[in-house]
């Protein structure tokens, strides 16, 4: 929203204020300022007015005159001056650069010859002013302005443009009026309201039926008020200067006296308004209406747009002639040949015109205040506004009554405050004169006090149709501060008590996860949650991708919400291939969405891809990665939400597979019991179909939220063991379907137990699996390394064999059997 500051001048007094004071105070009542510029002519020095005296051409050139040009006495007198525009004849008057001006672009007028010809001086056009894009010779000026008058004088005087941010809460502020009763309240000045002579009492001239018969409103839900009134014998022609000037500063390209005119009270009331060719109004008939299907429009920015049926529409009795609140049709236009008008002014519901700009994918400045909400019961002003402007600048007159099909909505607003209670609220004291000073300057008038027994008098305030956004006691208080300015809120000592904890489980574990993949050569991805439907379909089972589909999608490519975050790693794989990015180890924490218990659960997942590195060119080429390679990141993304993978039953992934190779994945878990992990080799097709090149492994992990039980990993330090090991090797013969994790902390536990105090165990690994002959069928031998150690001695074989003597005992009574 773009403010010209000479325009609030017309409603505030700011004669006196500064443009940054101004900026400055609409910060603090809570606008934000984007950009503050400044129109009209720069400083000019030593840039003057002359008058030509005398022109005769130059000796040595054909397209050069030799001039004569009289700058005053102050500036020398008569100067001669070299010039090659084709207008420099005597009698005129032009601005002229005496020497040592500085034009713009750092141009400096310097005293020169020209083929051979002194030159004092020179004489400008409007383009080396930068007062115009283009110039065809001098700058002629008006007015016949006397020798040596500086040009800045000459010149219109330039204007501030305040260039500011209102938020969705305030419409009442996207007008010049708006803004200027907040600055009046800020400045404590009087705020003065655009004088308006017309009323609906003064018009005289008869009523024009073949112009307008009538007007009906069949969408009286989206339209409650309609208003049309027919001005005849309108001239339209270019608007007056200071017309041109305001819209221009604001960013609006005046085009004739109508048209500015409606933009105009638009800018200064915040009411949208329209004007009708009412000869091109087929059956003198307006009807507010929803559009019918099949029905098309040519919008005023020349484009034909199809309209969706139902779309609220003004029409006549054959078309539609305007999208209600969004923009008008080429066909009903004023054009330089329009004689007679017809005024809309209405009101429209803000989910009408907001369905209507986003179906069409159509803005205005008009769809941008009836989006925000337009106050209804200022319609009548900004309508009798907007007639008397017509009629002072295109002529006219008003014929018949104003048509008005409708009424004001009703208004009736009141809120109750004590002082006590705007103190108690804001921490701080503020004289309740003060207080009520300030809301009465937004206009809050006082309907009723009354006095209570401690919290001083209880205010009732009347709320303006303008300010809904007001609605509870603490929204005056947010009123009072915003006056009284929030720079003067005294400082003061907040005593709170410390509170220490963690992070929420589920950023732990983000962190964790992040932490442990890029500690092994990992780089992060973040992929959008919204996919699109082809990648979803190849990792979601058929029946949930209809589940997964959003309502209205805004792309084609974010239709649905993701089940994994594997199909974006091989996304960022692919580009990274075909990049040639040597980035083939990609992993994602992130918010996936699956079938849990007969509806979607959102859940917290990772997932990690290792691509073969067939570009790799090393003497030493990484170890290519394998099932148990996508197996082992698993339990580590499992075991970071405290969940032990290795003690979990794996199934082999059996067709159909979604995104997975059958026979060559697995997956543990179920997500109805609050996780899953699937792990193993992407299918070889899908990866064709999607350009990849070589084998990807992959691994997926996904847990409900209220399972995460990631807590912060606060490592201490822990020195090296600095005296010797004592190794000791134990192999037991256990079913086959025993997991090696299982037998591994048993012998953990019995061997801790046997080493006491008197020395620690340091390790258990497992290295070497056998089955086969000696074994019994359907069992196997797992075999591990025991490593003892004390930290202040070394320990004797006699202590470490009676230790691992009693590790076999109770290994063997707790029904391990020992191979020998």
């Amino acid at each position: 929203m773009k403010l010209s500051r000479s325009w609030l001048q017309d409603y505030v007094d700011l004669s006196e204020v500064t443009a940054d004071d101004i900026s400055r105070a609409i910060t603090f009542l809570g606008f934000e300022v984007e950009q503050v510029l400044r129109t009209g002519a720069p400083r000019f020095d030593l840039v003057v007015a002359g008058r030509i005296v005398t022109r005769d051409k130059h000796p040595n050139a054909d397209k050069l005159s030799v001039c004569t040009v009289d700058v005053g006495p102050d500036h020398g007198g008569v100067r001669t001056i070299v010039c090659g525009a084709p207008n420099c004849d005597a009698g005129n008057h032009v601005p002229v650069a005496l020497p040592g001006a500085v034009l713009p672009g750092d141009f400096v007028i310097k005293e020169a010859k020209v083929r051979g010809q002194a030159s004092s001086g020179m004489m400008c056009s409007a383009k080396e002013l930068t007062l115009a894009e283009d110039a065809q010779g001098l700058l002629l000026l008006a007015g016949e302005p006397a020798p040596g008058t500086p040009l800045n004088a000459l010149l219109p005087p330039g204007d501030v443009v305040f260039d500011i941010e209102i938020t969705p809460n305030r419409p009442d502020a996207l007008s010049h009026l708006g803004v200027a009763r907040e600055l009046a309240a800020w400045f404590k000045k009087e705020l003065r309201y655009p004088e308006v002579s017309f009323t609906p009492a003064a018009i005289s001239a008869d009523p024009r039926p073949d112009l307008l018969a009538s007007v009906r409103v069949l969408a009286e839900t989206e339209c409650p008020l309609y208003t049309a009134t027919v001005v005849t014998g309108v001239k339209v022609g270019p608007s007056p200067d200071w017309l041109q000037q305001r819209l221009s500063a604001v960013g609006l390209r005046p085009i004739n006296n109508v048209v500015d005119i409606g933009n105009y009270v638009m800018l200064e009331y915040g009411q949208p308004v329209h004007a009708f060719d009412a000869a091109r109004l087929a059956g003198s008939e307006i009807v507010v209406r929803p559009a019918a299907e099949g029905e098309k429009i040519t919008t005023l920015d020349g484009k034909e747009r199809a309209l969706p049926a139902g779309l609220l529409v003004i029409a006549d009795a054959q078309k539609p002639v305007v999208i209600a609140g969004v923009m008008g049709s080429a066909e009903a236009g004023v054009s330089a040949t329009t004689t007679d008008l017809v005024l809309e002014v209405a009101f429209f519901k803000r989910q009408a015109v907001r369905a209507a700009s986003k179906r069409l994918g159509l803005a205005s400045d008009s769809s941008y205040r009836y989006e925000r909400g337009v106050d209804v019961h200022s319609l009548d002003e900004a309508a009798h506004r907007f007639i008397d402007l017509i009629l002072a600048h295109a002529g006219g007159a008003v014929a018949g009554p104003i048509h008005r099909v409708g009424a004001d909505l009703p208004w009736e607003r009141e809120i109750t405050v004590t002082p006590a209670y705007i103190n108690e609220k804001l921490g701080f004291e503020i004289p309740a004169a003060e207080m009520r000073a300030a809301l009465e300057s937004l206009e809050l008038v006082v309907t009723h006090e009354e006095p209570t027994a401690t919290r001083g008098p209880a205010w009732t305030f009347s709320i303006p149709s303008w300010r809904d956004d007001l609605d509870r006691p603490i929204d005056l208080v947010e009123e009072v501060v915003r006056l009284y300015g929030t720079e003067k809120i005294p400082t003061s000592v907040i005593q709170s008590p410390g509170l220490v904890g963690n992070d929420d489980p589920i950023v732990l574990f983000n962190r964790q996860v992040a932490a442990a993949f890029v500690g092994q050569g990992f780089h992060e991805c973040v992929n959008y949650t919204l996919r699109p439907a082809k990648e979803v379909a190849a990792w979601a089972p058929p029946a949930q991708l209809e589940d997964l589909a959003l309502a209205n999608p805004f792309v084609e490519d974010q239709s649905h919400l993701r089940s994994s975050l594997v199909g974006g790693l091989l996304e960022s794989l692919k580009l990274n291939q075909a990049r040639g990015v040597a980035a083939t180890r990609l992993f994602e924490t992130g918010r996936v969405f699956l079938e849990r218990n007969g509806s979607l659960s959102e859940c917290v997942a990772a997932a990690f891809v290792l691509a073969e590195e067939t570009g790799e060119r090393s003497w030493r080429p990484r170890e290519t990665a394998d099932f148990y390679t996508a197996k082992r990141h698993a339990a580590t993304l499992a075991a970071l939400a405290g969940i032990e993978l290795e003690r979990q039953p794996t199934t082999l992934v059996a067709a159909p597979a979604q995104g997975w190779q059958t026979g060559h994945a697995a997956t543990a878990g179920d997500i109805r019991h609050g996780w899953t992990a699937t792990f193993g080799l992407v299918d070889l097709a899908h990866l064709k179909a999607l350009g990849l090149t070589g084998k990807v492994y992959a691994g997926f992990f996904a847990i409900v939220s209220e399972k995460v039980t990631a807590e912060a990993d606060r490592r201490g330090y822990k020195p090296f063991g600095l005296q010797p090991a004592a190794l000791r090797d134990l192999a037991l013969v256990v079913p086959a379907a025993t997991p090696a994790a299982d037998v591994q902390k048993a012998v953990a536990k019995h061997a801790r137990a046997a080493a006491g105090q008197a020395f620690a165990l340091e390790s258990v690994e497992l290295f070497d699996l056998y089955a086969g002959k000696g074994v019994p069928e359907d069992h196997k031998s797992l075999a591990y390394a025991l490593t003892f150690r004390a930290p202040d001695r070394t320990l004797t074989d006699d202590e470490v064999n009676a230790a691992f003597t009693r590790v076999q005992a109770d290994l063997t009574a707790a029904g391990y059997q020992i191979r020998k």
